[in-house]
């Protein structure tokens, strides 16, 4: 049987993982990677570590709200499926990702005014590094955009399917939340809505 932990936050680590990010929410070590500059969003695109996951549903639920949407992993190779667990889980939230195949960062063309959403703290402070000094774009962590905020969305990759459509549930708010954000600053509403093409 299931315990808690493993239901609501996948492991032990992703219970730890979880406090030492409220820990950094609550410090103030997370203020880098808040959304400053809505209005010069152009492009949402979702970050995690293998693009058969978490990013992979969430570009596919942003999808359904009509978002110019990507995504890609920073340590995965590009073509990759998702596994049958995490298929079933999307199409138990109402997303199909049985089309979905991975891109990897370095197949990852970036445009000015790309919105950066990644799943966990140090997947923001990896993705900084590898933008370098650029300034036209934004890293922000996808969580932040769940009630109560979670900066850490642990990965679901292999773990039981409680915890999986927790994650899934998790996502799909922050996704809702993210795009009715988005769609109300005036400067964006007419292109990012019009805009309906998938990357």
């Amino acid at each position: 049987m299931n315990t808690w932990i493993d239901r609501r936050y996948g492991t032990s680590r992703g219970l730890v993982r979880a406090l030492l990010g409220q820990l950094e929410l609550a410090t103030g070590r997370l203020r880098p990677f808040a959304l400053r500059r809505p209005d010069q969003v152009r492009r949402v695109v979702f970050v995690c570590r293998g693009n058969i996951c978490r990013s992979a549903f969430a570009h596919h639920e942003a999808l359904k709200y009509g978002m110019n949407v990507a995504s890609f992993g920073l340590s995965t190779s590009t073509g990759r499926r998702c596994p049958a667990a995490m298929i079933a889980a999307a199409a138990r939230a109402g997303v199909d990702l049985d089309a979905h195949r991975a891109r990897s960062w370095t197949r990852f063309e970036v445009c000015s005014g790309d919105l950066f959403l990644v799943t966990e703290v140090r997947q923001a402070h990896e993705l900084r590094r590898l933008l370098g000094a650029r300034d036209d774009v934004q890293v922000c962590l996808l969580g932040m955009w769940c009630t109560p905020a979670m900066p850490h969305l642990h990965d679901p990759y292999k773990l039981n399917d409680a915890y999986l459509d927790r994650c899934l549930e998790r996502i799909g708010q922050a996704v809702r939340k993210l795009g009715a954000e988005l769609a109300a600053v005036p400067t964006l509403a007419e292109y990012k809505y019009s805009s309906r093409k998938p990357a």
